[in-house]
């Protein structure tokens, strides 16, 4: 009876209704035009709490809901309007036995073109797809010339229906030293509709998260290096792969200015604006790269999410789920 009670318990302290709604941080506007983009009077609002690590948010449409990773938990919660967070989906990245790293589970999601969950999974190594009414994974891409990969980070898809993912070694037992590891890289994949995996970028150290502009003329790439802590621009080339790459904006500073956080996960708005996660919370700039502000969540943030109607902004960010309020709309909706 004892464990009952605490577990309720549990769920009511982790699911705050909006009477009791708590709110994190703030908003630092560092230039005007930031109002355009979110109201004065915004507030980060905590939604749940008590997370490990909590990382890869998205949308579901058809359900009004947001899936979101704990990655040391090898869980997938589902968090809804009324509800709160409930665990959806364990294992949700690693399916063998025993203790696998400190970060097994999923990392980033992603609802495809045709509605179903794709998984980067640290453990498996891999990139999966699942459908969200039936369950059963499958195997979009596990491995580039023979060689697995170390684990699949984060990963977007274009409106043709390739995927583009990236691979640091975060999920192994001993990161860059694991003795498991197959490939020399930490690279950017694109993974064909014709089921091909190419490599295309091979020079970062750390990749990230990364997302295209509206246009799908450039691709961004986050680098979460705290000795080379970019946003990287990339020209995307008419056969899918990419061009020479620029630093369009540089957080290294903030990091060595002592700030938390660095460049993970990032969306764009249809205006073009990127949300980055980064040293402090979320950078707000222009598709030229100009900093109009940032979220500070007081935390190490680690990726966010467009929902409901395209205007509210979902943020995972260390043992929180939040959420902001803005006044533009992202890619997607």
């Amino acid at each position: 009876m004892k464990t009952v009670l605490l577990f309720a318990l549990l769920i009511m302290m982790n699911n705050l209704t909006t009477a009791q709604q708590k709110t994190l941080g703030k908003v630092n506007r560092l230039d005007p035009a930031i109002d355009n983009l979110i109201d004065k009077d915004a507030k980060i609002e905590i939604l749940s709490e008590g997370y490990d690590w909590a990382e890869g948010p998205a949308w579901v449409k058809d359900g009004n809901y947001l899936l979101f990773s704990d990655v040391p938990a090898n869980t997938v919660y589902q968090w809804k309007e009324g509800a709160g967070a409930r665990p959806f989906l364990k294992p949700s990245g690693y399916t063998g036995l025993g203790v696998y790293s400190d970060e097994p589970g999923s990392n980033g999601l992603i609802i495809n073109k045709d509605g179903m969950l794709v998984s980067c999974e640290h453990g498996d190594r891999r990139i999966s797809v699942m459908p969200l009414s039936i369950g059963g994974k499958h195997t979009l891409a596990d491995n580039y010339a023979g060689k697995r990969f170390n684990s699949p980070n984060d990963i977007v898809q274009k409106s043709n229906g390739d995927y583009y993912f990236t691979d640091p070694p975060y999920g192994l037992m001993k990161k860059e030293n694991d003795p498991t590891r197959e490939t020399e890289l930490f690279g950017v994949y694109r993974r064909g509709t014709d089921g091909k995996v190419t490599l295309i970028i091979k020079d970062l150290t750390r990749p990230n998260g990364l997302a295209f502009s509206p246009d799908e003329k450039t691709l961004y790439v986050a680098q979460s290096d705290p000795d080379r802590a970019y946003l990287m621009a990339y020209p995307v080339l008419a056969d899918g792969k990419v061009g020479k790459g620029k630093i369009l904006f540089d957080t290294t500073p903030m990091v060595k200015e002592g700030l938390q956080g660095l460049p993970d996960g990032l969306k764009i708005d249809k205006k073009g604006n990127i949300f980055t996660t980064g040293p402090g919370g979320i950078l707000i700039l222009t598709p030229k790269g100009k900093l109009l502000g940032r979220i500070e969540t007081g935390v190490p943030t680690a990726n966010c999410a467009w929902g409901n109607d395209g205007s509210t902004l979902y943020i995972t960010a260390d043992m929180y789920l939040l959420r902001i309020q803005t006044k533009t709309v992202g890619v997607g909706f």
